[in-house]
């Protein structure tokens, strides 16, 4: 097939990727843990751990894991945290036991936590006590027979880590009681993994490396089986590109404010700025504006990632433009649009240009990127990256030409191997000749470059989380007093769109408080409707389908 954009790739990235060179995440670790031993890996809240630090934590967990809870390569261990030390610890542990990773987010409910523990069979978990209730509360319908706890200060300096500990559970109580019998703490785990064996696990491409959840048209949440493969693939993919920026490996510093459980980060930066040997400044609550600006004044970082949103509440943060900028190569914006406004007012504060790239968590996730020296924002997700195809296509998969609009689909070797236990699911994203479909509708011109500009799936993104419509909705159907519900998403100017929910009444006592207060115990907090409108019938189809489009017309 044609590939348009290779005349638009910068002259230091190649058309083709050789990932034959790692066989794993793995390998790519280790080289960089060997290179870059004395190097700071992680930074969090005043604490810095080098490389050497974290290849010897990992060993210890790894050795743990294999010996003491007796987990096997392939078995599933889900991580339940906001960004601490922990969490590459835990990750990059598991890891070199040839376990599976299924990032869990903290904040999930019990319902929510319950499907993707079950529909996991993950066998152990890591968690921080604050969120340990959540886990508590459902075990006993899950597979999970070791559970490992650790504190938001356990892997900080003392006595920093003391303190930080003292203040969250006792001052501002942050951790609610909760009951998890033969549990372990992970300050135990790696005292103990020192003295075990080393892990052992022959790891290759096609084994799997991270479960990583996403929505679905039918409102159930899947894994995407994202393999080692696929990992190496995008690491590769996006270092070759960033290269383009003249990087300084073991110089870098990248500030990691989304969270490490949500794929853009864990690829962008922990995975792709770990080959580079670079330091991840983690941000452990990113909401508290204030406190994240105080932080950034204290360390000249040389890349930024996040998304829309993020970039946006930063620059209305009073002390953000008294930042030093100058050391800044790089700022990629991702997970949802970059707003033309806030691409400029970003350049104009900090000095750098919002770069715009685009992935999905079936694509590892990067699929487009534009060139790294643009200049401007150009309203453009950019060009596929090394190694990927990009068709637009027709409702009956056809590709078409230049300039007309269609399905954008994508091909590489950074496409997930398809959805855990649900092969129909699979068949219905990625076609017999291995395209994936995205749901996304776009544009592309003559030099290569990819617009989006419409979504065929009914997909809500809200601050760069999927939300899907049915789960909504089949949550607060069992509300009761609800006859029928529907949801759609609306624009928005802080998160680009939220969840609206238009209801008909069962019973018509039933108020928006009753359908807030309902959701805000079922569901987490970006998937909770934020518009609730009643109404006497639904608009449906001769068939009963919800009409969505008439939705968004009342």
């Amino acid at each position: 097939m044609e590939k348009p954009w290779l005349k638009s790739y910068p002259e230091s990235v190649p058309a083709e990727i050789d990932i034959s060179a790692y066989a794993s995440v793995v390998d790519i670790f280790h080289e960089s843990c060997k290179r870059f031993a004395d190097r700071p890996s992680f930074h969090n809240l005043g604490t810095t751990i080098s490389f050497q630090e974290l290849e010897e934590a990992t060993d210890a967990f790894a050795s743990w894991c294999q010996h003491e809870a007796g987990l096997v390569k392939g078995d599933r261990i889900a991580i339940m945290m906001p960004n601490l030390l922990q969490y590459p610890v835990a990750v990059f542990g598991a890891l070199r036991a040839g376990l599976v990773v299924v990032n869990t987010n903290p904040l999930y409910t019990d319902r929510e936590l319950k499907h993707q523990l079950k529909d996991s069979g993950a066998k152990a978990i890591v968690v921080v006590e604050a969120f340990a209730h959540t886990l508590a509360d459902v075990i006993d319908d899950t597979e999970i027979k070791t559970v490992i706890t650790t504190r938001f200060g356990d892997m900080l300096s003392f006595p920093k880590s003391i303190l930080v500990n003292f203040v969250l559970k006792h001052v501002k109580k942050m951790v609610p009681p909760f009951s998890l019998p033969g549990s372990f703490s992970m300050k135990e785990v790696l005292a103990k993994g020192v003295h075990l064996p080393q892990a052992q696990a022959d790891l290759n491409h096609d084994d799997v490396a991270f479960l990583q959840y996403t929505g679905g048209t039918t409102g159930v949440a899947k894994g995407a089986m994202l393999t080692h493969g696929n990992m190496v693939a995008n690491i590769l993919q996006a270092w070759n590109w960033i290269n383009a920026v003249d990087q300084d490996e073991g110089r870098e510093l990248i500030v990691t404010a989304l969270p490490l459980y949500h794929i853009f980060a864990l690829t962008a930066n922990c995975l792709t700025y770990m080959k580079l040997g670079a330091m991840n400044l983690l941000i452990t609550n990113p909401r508290d504006m204030p406190g994240f600006v105080k932080e950034l004044k204290k360390f000249k970082f040389t890349a930024f990632t996040g998304v829309n949103t993020l970039f946006n509440a930063l620059l209305n943060t009073p002390g953000f433009d008294t930042i030093d900028f100058s050391k800044l190569k790089l700022t990629l914006g991702g997970g949802m649009a970059v707003q033309k406004s806030v691409a400029e007012q970003w350049h104009d504060v900090t000095g750098s240009t919002l770069i715009e790239a685009y992935g999905l968590t079936e694509t590892s996730p990067a699929a487009c990127i534009n060139p790294m020296g643009i200049g401007k924002y150009n309203d453009s997700i950019g060009l596929p990256l090394s190694s990927t195809d990009a068709s637009i296509r027709d409702p009956d998969n056809n590709a078409l030409p230049i300039g007309e609009r269609g399905e954008l689909c994508i091909r590489g070797p950074q496409v997930m191997k398809g959805y855990w236990q649900r092969p129909e699911a699979t068949a219905e994203t990625i076609d017999s000749e291995g395209w994936l479909h995205t749901g996304d509708v776009a544009v592309m011109n003559e030099k290569g470059f990819f617009k989006i500009v419409d979504r065929l799936k009914d997909m809500i993104l809200v601050s760069g989380f999927n939300v899907y419509p049915n789960e909504i909705e089949g949550v607060i159907a069992c509300m009761p007093g609800v006859l029928e519900v529907g949801a759609i998403g609306v624009p928005d100017e802080h998160s680009g769109e939220v969840v609206k929910v238009v209801i008909v009444k069962k019973d018509e006592a039933l108020t928006e408080e009753d359908i807030t207060a309902y959701c805000k115990e079922e569901l987490t907090g970006y998937k909770r409707p934020k518009v609730i409108q009643f109404v006497d019938e639904l608009p449906k189809t001769n068939v009963g389908k919800i009409l969505r489009r008439e939705l968004r017309e009342l």
